[in-house]
């Protein structure tokens, strides 16, 4: 079983480049982040025609987030159980689903903006209502994972250059801790292997040339629990998708499973 998320930064925008790269990938469930779009005007009908069916929770043109999968959709969740919401707005960056024998959640972390915006004390506060609805599946016998652009690097290494990020957010103790505690659930990081470089960053900035110059970060996300850990016997990312015409700023995380 193949699974992976993408933080696709438009789904209008990067229509045709998903489209083909379900065909070509052999995915069979796919966490999508940063929809920008309403659910109303998902394609819902070019994705069947793939043999996806979608789980959506998405209302204007920002965030978004999605599950599609071509071995079953049910049990479907729309948000985030106790989501603290921001400046009254409970925004959709969860859902969860089951896809045959695995749960996923798909996640868009906040981003925080910068450590003394209130934005941040909400990404701080939304980690900790994640923390509280994925514990019981996290503890479970049956594979379960958070995937999704967490907007938080775990290490040092997960960033080009830390110094480059010196009293910015996604590199901050507080966001670590609230990593390490999502972890302490009963979760585990699911790392990919390198590829073309030593480190497998997921996320390049459009400007200053990153991309070519692998100016990049790590952080969208795979934790799963000790059954879904078990059974991982490949993880990659695939940074081919990041280069080219339209292409998204963070490429998809692949895992596959031998469930």
């Amino acid at each position: 079983m193949r699974i992976a998320t993408w933080n696709v930064n438009s789904i209008t925008a990067r229509l045709p480049r998903l489209l083909a790269w379900l065909e070509s990938s052999g995915t069979d469930v796919l966490c999508l982040q940063e929809a920008k779009l309403a659910e109303g005007q998902f394609p819902f009908d070019p994705l069947r025609d793939l043999g996806y069916e979608a789980a959506v929770n998405a209302t204007g043109r920002w965030n978004g987030v999605a599950v599609l999968s071509r071995v079953g959709l049910k049990d479907v969740v729309k948000g985030l159980p106790g989501d603290p919401g921001y400046d009254g707005v409970q925004e959709p960056r969860a859902i969860s689903a089951t896809c045959g024998p695995v749960r996923v959640w798909s996640v868009y972390v906040p981003n925080g903006r910068e450590v003394d915006h209130p934005h941040y004390a909400y990404k701080l506060q939304w980690f900790e209502a994640l923390k509280a609805a994925v514990a019981g599946d996290a503890g479970g016998s049956r594979p379960f994972a958070v995937l999704g652009d967490y907007n938080v690097a775990p290490t040092d290494d997960d960033v080009y250059d830390v110094a480059a990020f010196e009293g910015l957010t996604h590199v901050t103790p507080a966001e670590r801790a609230a990593l390490a505690s999502l972890r302490e659930s009963g979760l585990s990081d699911v790392v990919p292997r390198p590829l073309k470089y030593d480190h497998p960053y997921t996320y390049w900035d459009y400007r200053q040339l990153c991309f070519p110059k692998n100016r990049g970060m790590r952080i969208d996300l795979v934790y799963g629990n000790e059954p879904f850990a078990k059974a991982v016997t490949d993880s990659y990312v695939d940074r081919e998708e990041r280069k080219g015409k339209g292409a998204s700023d963070h490429a998809p995380v692949v895992v596959d499973l031998d469930v």
